[in-house]
């Protein structure tokens, strides 16, 4: 049910481990907060850590109005759906790729989001079945990449980025996540990872960079806390982050949709 959704956003990275559910929640969360209505819906099947990050790991959806459809779990401001409210959270998701398929199109499909101005999707790392089924069959207005600054990322980010360049959809920017760590008594700044790699990645390749995103045990304390740093610490140095990333894709997603539909004004 998504023909009354304006922009729908997928979050991607070449690799697992490099913070895209972190980027996906707190960007859908900034969104919100500026008055946008908004959905999270996390794609990632067999490790999904929404519910969690936005504490409500405990919910589940209630029928909606057929009974093959269901409501979305609302928290924060924001419209959720995961695997993690279909099933208990001790249990694995032992499913083969068709099932990915399916469940996915499930959650899209027969959520009933209602009118969004933006649908923001999770998806699981790399670049399978549950990315190839959201290209060919879901009008994607971009995807944002996420990747962290060394080398064993940025290779897979770029794989990434080639596989939704393949799959004709637009790319709405890179985003070097844990950037570097900034001591928050002498100030002293260390490249943890490397610094500077998804800069360069991005504009080797010609897609908009969308900023560096610094490392902060906030972030750790905001997901386990089930509330994402830009609501828990809104004005520290990592949420003033998100809140940047938030607003050039923004811009990005909207040059887009201007330029496909003549005389359309944001």
């Amino acid at each position: 049910m998504i023909d009354r959704i304006k922009q729908l956003i997928a979050v991607a990275s070449g690799k697992g481990g490099v913070g895209k559910s972190t980027v996906a929640s707190n960007l859908a969360l900034v969104l919100a907060e500026s008055g946008a209505t908004v959905g999270l819906l996390d794609g990632d099947i067999y490790g999904p850590s929404v519910p969690t990050m936005f504490g409500v790991k405990d919910a589940k959806p209630e029928m909606g109005t057929t009974q093959q459809s269901f409501l979305p779990i609302e928290a924060l401001g924001v419209k959720l759906m995961s695997m993690g409210f279909l099933m208990p959270q001790e249990e694995a998701a032992i499913v083969r790729g068709p099932m990915v398929h399916s469940y996915l199109k499930a959650m899209l499909d027969q959520c009933e989001w209602g009118e969004l101005d933006y649908l923001v999707i999770d998806l699981p790392p790399g670049t399978g079945d549950a990315q190839l089924t959201l290209c060919q069959g879901t009008p994607l207005t971009g995807a944002v990449v996420v990747t962290t600054p060394q080398d064993v990322s940025l290779i897979d980010a770029r794989k990434g980025l080639q596989m939704f360049r393949n799959l004709n959809v637009p790319i709405l920017g890179l985003v070097e996540n844990m950037s570097f760590f900034e001591c928050p008594n002498c100030q002293h700044r260390t490249d943890v990872f490397r610094h500077g790699g998804g800069k360069n990645i991005a504009e080797r390749l010609d897609v908009p960079f969308l900023g560096h995103v610094p490392l902060d045990p906030a972030v750790v304390l905001g997901g386990d806390e089930g509330l994402p740093v830009v609501g828990r610490d809104p004005e520290s140095a990592v949420a003033k982050a998100f809140v940047e990333v938030a607003r050039k894709v923004r811009e990005q997603a909207a040059g887009l949709q201007s330029s496909q539909i003549p005389g359309m004004t944001f």
